[in-house]
């Protein structure tokens, strides 16, 4: 996959499927810095009409599949770029959402609609000396994964 030969030689690391990352948390580093997840599977990606998401303030996360599929970008491996002042409680809260808890991670929520979605693989890039917010302007980060083949534009 041309998308993580990218970000690997970007300087990215972990590479680490969500079912794993869930049960090995700790590996995840505490500085500050960028995530992506990537969904590495060359099948059509299958929705489901109510996923595993946490109803944050009691809004419900979910969407129609109508509106996944008209956000997708197919050909892109990438489903999601953030930014954290803490990788590790940021993904944290992101694998929390993803298993129903009423979390702040509104941003990721498509992501939880995915039928594969605990085989996604998140990656991050530390930023200690960078505020992760200007890093990830330069990533166009977004909150749905509508501009996601983004990765191209910034090579």
């Amino acid at each position: 996959m041309e998308e993580i030969a990218k970000y690997k030689g970007d300087g990215f690391s972990g590479f680490v499927k969500v079912s794993d990352l869930r049960a090995s948390s700790g590996i995840i580093p505490q500085s500050a810095g960028i995530y992506v997840v990537l969904r590495v599977s060359d099948n059509k990606p299958q929705f489901l009409g109510i996923g595993t998401g946490g109803h944050f303030k009691g809004k419900d996360p979910n969407v129609s599949i109508a509106e996944l599929e008209n956000n997708i970008v197919n050909g892109s491996s990438t489903m999601y770029i953030g930014k954290a002042t803490s990788l590790r409680k940021r993904l944290g809260q992101l694998l929390r959402f993803g298993v129903g808890a009423n979390v702040g991670h509104w941003g990721g929520r498509y992501l939880w609609q995915l039928a594969d979605a605990d085989d996604l693989v998140i990656a991050w890039k530390e930023t200690p000396m960078i505020d992760p917010r200007m890093v990830d302007e330069k990533f166009f980060i977004i909150s749905t994964w509508s501009a996601v083949s983004i990765y191209e534009s910034v090579s």
